[in-house]
């Protein structure tokens, strides 16, 4: 027996159901999408802090080469702080 069979006309025609938990698409006064909008605005930011992020590594890798191999400044280590943070942002924009 077919799974199409089980399902009355009526309902397979009619789509997803729209319930509480199914986004609805809002629309801006300048007729686009918002949840698009949102998406492009949040691609844009995650480019801008890959970019710091790269630069921030590379700035790293060069403090990390003029200091001495027994010792870590606190600079440094400030500067691994700001560079987990900003990937914590990153990822978490990621996942929404």
């Amino acid at each position: 027996m077919a799974v199409a069979a089980l399902v009355p006309a009526g309902l397979a025609a009619q789509g997803p159901p729209e319930g509480p938990g199914t986004p609805e698409t809002t629309r801006l006064p300048n007729g686009k999408n918002q949840r698009d909008e949102i998406l492009k605005a949040e691609y844009q930011q995650n480019m801008k802090d890959a970019h710091d992020l790269a630069d921030m590594a590379k700035s790293f890798e060069l403090d990390l080469e003029k200091s001495d191999r027994f010792v870590l400044s606190l600079p440094l280590l400030k500067k691994l702080d700001e560079m987990e943070k900003l990937t914590k942002r990153i990822r978490g924009r990621m996942r929404r």
